[in-house]
C-alpha cells in the first residue's frame, strides 16, 4: 500500500486502490450498516473521511487515538470533499482514554483552557494551525531574503554583547562554577543569552552587502503582559552601502508584505479559521493593509499628534521621553489605521549605534519604528553610525571605549554607510492572525509550565 499522508490523500485527483493513511482520529461515529472515522495527521486542517464496515470498530478506537488504515482511495459523494478512504483495515496504534484526555471532541476550546496543557495543545485545531502558518511564514521569510540577494548568517546565541543596552539579560552560570569557591567564568568574561544579532551582523556587512539573520532571542525582562516573551524569534537585517532611512523602511514594507501574501497563498483555511474565530474584523483589515500605503512621520510629529489628543494617557508624553504602547496604538489610529513609521528619534533616547543627524536644537537619530494596528510597534531600525569620530565620542562618554574596541575596528577598515532592522517574529504573527495574547503564537505558551521541564 501506497503511504499518503491526509493532505496528499484530500488533494488527489484520481482513486487509489491501495493505500495506507496514518494519523489520529477526530471524530468517530458509528452506524448500523456503516462506520465512520475523522483522521487528521497534522498536514492539514481538513480531515480525511475514513468510511469502514462497522465490524472493524474496536473498543480502543476513539477520538484521540493514533491509527493505521488501509484500503482504497475513492471520489466523495459528498460535496464538502473530495476523496474518501474505503477502509479494509484500521489499526489502532496508540489507545487514547479519552475520559481523562483534557480535549473533548468537537468542543471548541477556548485558547486560555488549551494554555494549560502545552504538551497536548499542538492538537487543538486552533493551534495545529498556528504552527502550520508559523512553519510557512519561516519559509516565506527565507525566501524572502534569499530572492533578494541576502547572505544566511546563524549569529551567536550565547555572547557577552548588550545590544540593547538596556541590561535586561539572561546571564549564563555554570554548574561547576557556582561549587567552587573561586568564582570563574566559562569564557573567562561575563555571558549572556542573546537580545539581538545585530552586532554580529554588522560584522558580517563588512564583507557581505546584504546579510540577515533568523534565530532565537531572550530578554529578562520583568513583565507579564500580553505582548512580551522571555524568548521569541527576530529576523534582524543589514544592509551597506545604503544612506537613506527610506532604503531601510522600503525592505521592513517588502518583508511584511511578501512575507503576509505568502502565508495567505499557503494556508489560507488556517488563517480563516482565526479570522472567523478569534478576530473577525482581522480578514478585511490584513488584505487592506497588503494594498494600501503607509503612513510617515517623525517623532517630533508624533509627540505633537500625541499632545494634542482628544484623550488621557497613563504615560504623558513629552519630547524625549520613549512612546508607549498606547502611544504607538493612537498614532496608528490617527493615520487611519494604516502601518506607520516613525522617523527621527532623540539622540539620548536611543542606543550608541545610531547615526547622528547633527541636527538641532533637538538632537536626533536616523532610527525608524514601524507601528502597526493592535499591536505597536512591529519593526525597529536606524541606519548606523559609520563615522569614526563620532563613534569615538559616543562610546568614550558611555564608558564603552574598552568593551566596543572591536565595534570601532569596522569602522577604521573599510567602513561604509550601513543600516538594518529587527522584525520579532511573534509579533508579526499575533499582527496577522488578530490574537490577543502573544503567549498563543508560540508553540509553548510559558517556560515555566514546558513540559520539557
Amino acid at each position: 500500500a501506497v503511504r499518503l499522508r491526509v493532505r496528499e490523500a484530500l488533494g488527489a485527483r484520481e482513486p487509489a486502490d491501495a493505500v495506507r493513511v496514518q494519523g489520529w482520529v477526530r471524530s468517530v461515529r458509528s452506524q448500523k450498516e456503516v462506520l465512520f472515522l475523522h483522521i487528521n495527521d497534522g498536514s492539514s486542517l481538513e480531515n480525511l473521511q475514513v468510511v469502514a464496515d462497522p465490524s472493524l470498530e474496536k473498543r480502543d478506537l476513539t477520538f484521540g487515538s493514533a491509527v493505521e488504515v488501509q484500503g482504497k482511495l475513492v471520489k466523495s459523494p459528498h460535496k464538502m470533499q473530495n476523496m474518501e478512504l474505503q477502509a479494509e483495515t484500521i489499526h489502532v496504534v496508540g489507545p487514547c482514554d479519552i475520559w481523562s484526555f483534557p480535549l473533548k471532541m468537537k468542543e471548541r476550546h477556548p485558547l486560555e483552557y488549551v494554555r494549560q496543557f502545552p504538551h497536548l495543545r499542538c492538537r487543538n485545531n486552533t493551534l495545529g494551525s498556528l504552527l502550520r502558518i508559523r512553519s510557512e511564514a519561516t519559509a516565506g521569510i527565507h525566501s524572502f531574503f534569499q530572492d533578494n540577494g541576502y547572505v544566511h548568517i546563524h549569529t551567536p546565541i550565547i555572547t557577552s554583547n548588550d545590544c540593547e543596552g538596556a541590561g535586561e539579560l539572561f546571564q549564563i552560570e555554570v554548574s561547576w562554577a557556582k561549587e567552587s569557591a573561586e568564582k570563574t567564568h566559562f569564557f573567562n568574561v561575563p555571558a549572556f543569552l542573546t537580545v539581538s544579532g545585530q552586532l554580529h551582523l554588522e560584522v558580517m556587512a563588512g564583507a557581505f552587502t546584504h546579510v540577515f539573520t533568523f534565530g532565537p532571542t531572550f530578554r529578562a525582562e520583568n513583565s507579564q503582559s500580553r505582548r512580551h516573551l522571555a524568548e521569541f524569534y527576530m529576523v534582524e537585517a543589514e544592509l551597506s552601502f545604503t544612506e537613506s532611512l527610506q532604503d531601510i523602511m522600503q525592505v521592513m514594507e517588502d518583508l511584511f508584505k511578501t512575507v503576509t501574501s505568502t502565508v495567505l497563498s499557503k494556508c489560507p483555511r488556517d488563517v480563516e479559521l482565526f479570522h472567523k474565530y478569534i478576530a473577525p474584523a482581522q480578514k478585511s483589515d490584513i488584505t487592506h493593509k497588503l494594498f494600501s500605503s503607509s503612513c510617515r512621520i517623525s517623532y517630533s510629529e508624533a509627540v505633537e499628534i500625541l499632545k494634542q489628543a482628544p484623550q488621557t494617557f497613563v504615560f504623558k508624553p513629552e519630547w524625549g521621553c520613549d512612546l508607549q504602547t498606547e502611544h504607538e496604538k493612537y498614532l496608528v489610529k490617527h493615520c487611519g489605521e494604516v502601518p506607520v513609521f516613525v522617523v527621527n528619534y532623540p539622540y539620548d533616547l536611543k542606543p550608541f549605534y545610531m547615526r547622528d543627524n547633527e541636527d538641532g536644537p533637538q538632537h536626533t537619530v536616523a532610527a525608524v519604528d514601524l507601528l502597526v494596528p493592535g499591536v505597536g510597534e512591529l519593526c525597529g531600525g536606524s541606519l548606523r553610525e559609520e563615522r569614526l569620530p563620532f563613534l569615538e565620542s559616543r562610546l568614550q562618554r558611555l564608558g564603552l571605549t574598552d568593551a566596543y574596541q572591536w565595534y570601532l575596528d569596522l569602522r577604521k577598515f573599510g567602513s561604509v554607510p550601513h543600516g538594518g532592522f529587527g522584525m520579532g517574529f511573534e509579533r508579526y504573527l499575533q499582527y496577522i492572525l488578530g490574537v490577543d495574547n502573544i503567549k498563543d503564537v508560540i508553540p509553548f505558551p510559558r517556560f515555566s509550565h514546558s513540559c520539557l521541564l
